[in-house]
């Protein structure tokens, strides 16, 4: 049952096994040019890795080129409402990862939401599911996230922590970890993942998440350190980093996802072409592969499972939002 002071699983729906792509209608789509895939965050961070992994072997597939246009700002809010608005001819796709329910949540506490996930976009597929890590700078003193709320307990001034954007899943997280361990940290928004890892490289963030897949990199080369996962199992590629749940901070568990959404009104037949263009993709073997070397798991389940999940997620994440008064600028 989902709660107020709980993300849960609401996502775990991604989880499903890929099923069978949906019956083929006789009208047949093809792209009469390029294909943009908008990801809303800077270049490289997970969700733009992801992207352009897909946007590769869409272009061997499709007859066209599929191209990946990076438009940050506003923890993803800005690039998903150039999807919200563009014409539903299936040559704009937006690429997004969980802060999607976060962010639009926060924008529709203060009422400004400029588009709704469940009226404004049309679900296409999961493109992967990738855990979300929590990190420390190498200067920090913890091993895990139990020394690290020891260790912000006694820091005056409070350490800083970085996210995407005001709004945006690690912005929630942070302020779910302020409230059940009892301690302060500022907050410091970013435009994308790749600046926000970039700044505790340099030491000057103490604290941050980020995809697993753009920060595998510095935890292997020991330049930064996680203390703990958001997802419900440890990851396979770093078994010994505990669970939020398994440190005491269950509150804190959400599952992460990247995946393909097209604008509202796209006709089926359309959307029904990307699905199994998308999903072909995620099941081919080289493309598979990478998206497994990154700690991701590859998706391609149906719009229908795809659009369930998200959707449940927001609706966990509304209340929490409201409760914890978040605020976009």
């Amino acid at each position: 049952m989902l709660t107020r002071r709980s993300l849960g699983l609401a996502a775990g729906g991604l989880l499903a096994a890929v099923p069978a792509a949906p019956p083929v209608r006789a009208q047949t789509w093809q792209p009469s040019g390029p294909i943009r895939i908008i990801v809303p965050f800077p270049a490289g961070g997970t969700t733009d890795i992801l992207a352009r992994l897909y946007a590769q072997r869409l272009t061997e597939t499709m007859g066209v080129s599929v191209v990946v246009e990076n438009r940050g700002g506003g923890g993803g809010s800005i690039g998903a409402d150039v999807v919200a608005k563009a014409a539903p001819d299936g040559q704009t796709l937006l690429f997004h990862n969980l802060t999607f329910s976060t962010t639009t949540a926060a924008l529709e506490f203060i009422g400004r939401a400029p588009h709704s996930i469940e009226r404004d976009f049309a679900p296409i597929s999961l493109g992967a599911n990738v855990p979300m890590i929590l990190l420390v700078n190498a200067q920090v003193p913890a091993r895990n996230l139990t020394e690290f709320v020891a260790w912000a307990k006694a820091q005056n001034p409070p350490a800083f922590y970085g996210s995407t954007g005001p709004g945006s899943t690690m912005n929630l997280i942070g302020e779910v970890l302020k409230r059940d361990g009892g301690f302060q940290m500022e907050h410091v928004p970013f435009r994308g993942a790749a600046p926000l890892v970039q700044d505790m490289l340099a030491g000057r963030i103490a604290f941050g998440g980020d995809q697993l897949s753009s920060s595998l990199q510095h935890i292997r080369a020991g330049t930064l350190k996680p203390i703990a996962t958001l997802a419900a199992q440890r990851p396979r590629v770093l078994p010994d980093v505990p669970t939020v749940r398994e440190q005491g901070f269950p509150n804190a568990e959400l599952l992460g996802w990247n995946g393909f959404f097209a604008p509202a009104r796209t006709p089926e037949h359309i959307l029904a072409r990307l699905h199994r263009e998308i999903a072909a993709a995620a099941q081919y073997p080289s493309l598979a592969a990478r998206i497994t070397e990154l700690g991701a798991e590859p998706g391609g389940n149906s719009p229908q499972e795809f659009g369930a999940s998200v959707h449940a997620q927001i609706a966990a994440v509304r209340p929490l939002v409201r409760e914890l008064r978040m605020q976009v600028e």
